[in-house]
């Protein structure tokens, strides 16, 4: 066997399927915060829509092009038709927009933190209900 290729193979092979799946969750979820933090800042600072809702405008767009990318990716083992994973994907996503709103209502408007450090942390707050409901739910891993 070659050199890079083996061990490559062989590393990623080490890593147990439930860390793999929070490793691409994760750089699914960093992607979507990107596409979630461009398109809030464009419509707060850029269009002055209240900053409610610029957050759930960036918010629903990155639902929606994380829940293809995990789909094809994180957990592309699941055998479950988007007519029915797509809307539990969205009601786990809308539970998460429930939560990151609290939180930056929290830590903006009664600590006084700017609002994208808020949104920083309820991101990161909000990241693990997300993982684990998707993970147990909404794409039903068995193996672990």
């Amino acid at each position: 066997m070659s050199g890079n290729k083996f061990s490559f193979s062989y590393l990623w092979s080490l890593i147990p399927d439930r860390l793999m799946a929070l490793i691409k969750f994760g750089i699914t979820g960093t992607s979507g915060l990107f596409i979630d933090f461009f398109l809030t800042w464009c419509f707060k600072d850029g269009l002055h829509v209240n900053k409610f809702v610029a957050n759930s405008i960036g918010f629903t767009a990155a639902v929606l092009s994380n829940y293809f990318v995990n789909r094809l990716w994180t957990f592309k083992k699941s055998k479950a038709q988007i007519s029915r994973q797509l809307p539990a994907f969205i009601a786990v996503s809308l539970i998460g927009l429930l939560l990151n709103s609290g939180f930056i209502y929290l830590f903006n408007n009664l600590f006084l933190i700017d609002f994208y450090i808020s949104k920083a942390m309820a991101v990161l707050l909000v990241f693990f209900w997300n993982f684990a409901a998707n993970y147990f739910f909404v794409f039903k891993a068995t193996k672990v």
